[in-house]
């Protein structure tokens, strides 16, 4: 999808990574509507993206350039009431679930992104980010096209309308299309009678194809697939496009793949932004948790009475940490459920107030304990540091707290919104100097050699934490680029 907007002050990010995007689409081969199971799909991949959401669909039997799209701020239960979700009649569609990392959270900006052109339509959602985005958005302002929104997507809708104009198929505009853009990108366009999925040649971010009876899926996570009872196909191949039709099923392009050794899947899907239960690429998301912890208690041995993760994604690693280190596992803290990921909160007095109504403490649980914290990641250390305290104040005698992830040292560009170096806590700082910050009594870091350990040494991207990218990044920092 994009890159978040550069923010005053006032306006910083959690103190959590923030990831891109989810997308789903659907297409029912005996032409029932698909909208419900969009629906559903884009519950399970909620995780993904609270701003903005929106289901597009059309029907393959009717007028050619029709589309009905419903899109919106706010979750997907908001949004799409019974009587909305009636009205989307069709047997092909795409959804989208958006956390805005390029151009401001307006409705705008909200997708699936639905073009109309001389060749009739295409409704486009897009999970990822493009680092050459400004220059392409240059070159087509200056031929004319007219921008409806401030994100990256839009660039890559144009693109590829323009290349379907002198190419046969739809496929053909997209392959075109991929040889220009750059960056991390998992797409899945709806033409008027084919549903395509597209994954950037380094599989960044992840993309997978299911089938239930009929109908063919493709989304995000295999946790969406679940959710609607279609089986787990196969996933979309880093540089691969999938075509899907009635006449020929699922078809393969793999001439925008690259050698295995030189992908780049974001390690962060495995550590946090994905749900435990998906598999990425063949590998469980919930034992690379796992394993993080493991690798936790081996390489940061603390003596304690408890180990407790914060909800929901130190959950596993905590896990992981109790069965290696034989330390009991416990429940610390109750988490709100109706509260969206702290990162959300775009300011810094929402972003400090969303962790007490988000979290709280359980006191029998951690009182005159020595306590074991594992959470995935520390970004600036203001939320760290809230915890910690509220661990004291519950009154625990000593917290420790164990990261399932190294130290972020530099920004990313490629779809996870790591902020820029002066605001990394761990930029120029020791550990030990973080501690100090945070008020632990002790931290630890996962190892990077442990990294390609617990994606089962699937080829990664580490930038965020060596600053050594698997693609040239720009020379500044792109994000925001088009609202300036």
């Amino acid at each position: 999808m994009e890159k978040r907007c550069v923010m005053d002050g006032a306006e910083m990010q959690m103190d959590k990574p923030g990831e891109e995007c989810g997308v789903f689409g659907a297409y029912d081969f005996d032409g029932g509507d698909v909208a419900p199971s969009i629906y559903y799909g884009l519950l399970a991949l909620q995780h993904r993206g609270q701003e903005s959401c929106g289901i597009a669909v059309s029907d393959t039997t009717g007028p050619k350039g029709k589309v009905l799209c419903t899109k919106d701020m706010g979750l997907i239960n908001e949004v799409f009431t019974p009587e909305i979700l009636e009205k989307l009649r069709g047997d092909i569609g795409v959804g989208h679930v958006r956390y805005s990392t390029a151009g401001s959270s307006t409705r705008e900006n909200a997708q699936p992104l639905v073009l109309n052109y001389v060749k009739g339509t295409l409704g486009l959602a897009h999970n990822g980010n493009l680092i050459n985005a400004p220059e392409l958005h240059r070159e087509l302002a200056y031929t004319g096209a007219i921008f409806q929104t401030t994100i990256d997507s839009e660039v890559i809708a144009y693109h590829i309308a323009r290349q379907r104009l002198n190419t046969k198929s739809v496929e053909e505009a997209v392959a075109q299309a991929m040889e220009k853009i750059k960056g991390a990108y998992s797409l899945i366009i709806m033409s008027p009678r084919k549903l395509i999925g597209a994954r950037d040649p380094f599989g960044f971010r992840p993309l997978c194809i299911g089938k239930r009876d009929n109908t063919y899926f493709l989304a995000s996570e295999t946790c969406a697939l679940d959710t609607i009872g279609a089986e787990h196909v196969r996933d979309v191949a880093p540089g691969e496009i999938v075509t899907i039709s009635p006449e020929k099923g699922i078809e393969s392009d793999t001439s925008m793949c690259i050698p295995i050794k030189h992908q780049a899947r974001c390690v962060f899907e495995y550590i946090y932004f994905a749900r435990p239960d998906t598999y990425i690429d063949g590998m469980s998301v919930y034992h690379s948790r796992i394993m993080a912890g493991k690798f936790l208690a081996m390489d940061s041995p603390v003596e304690a009475d408890l180990v407790v993760g914060v909800p929901e994604s130190g959950n596993c690693a905590a896990l992981g940490y109790c069965l290696q280190s034989g330390i009991p596992y416990g429940q610390a803290f109750v988490k709100n459920g109706y509260v969206g990921r702290t990162f959300i909160k775009p300011g810094q007095k929402s972003r400090e107030s969303s962790v007490q109504v988000k979290l709280n403490v359980l006191r029998e649980a951690v009182d005159g304990k020595r306590i074991i914290m594992i959470d995935d990641s520390i970004v600036r250390g203001t939320t760290s540091d809230r915890i910690v305290h509220m661990l004291r104040e519950a009154g625990a005698k000593e917290v420790h707290m164990r990261v399932s992830s190294p130290p972020f040292l530099w920004p990313c560009y490629f779809g996870t919104d790591v902020p820029a170096r002066d605001q990394l806590i761990a930029c120029n700082r020791s550990v030990e100097e973080i501690c100090q910050i945070i008020g632990a009594d002790s931290l630890g870091y996962l190892r990077i050699e442990r990294l390609g350990e617990i994606v089962g040494d699937r080829p990664i991207c580490k930038g965020c934490f060596t600053g050594k990218y698997p693609l040239e990044p720009p020379a500044e920092d792109i994000r925001g680029e088009f609202e300036s």
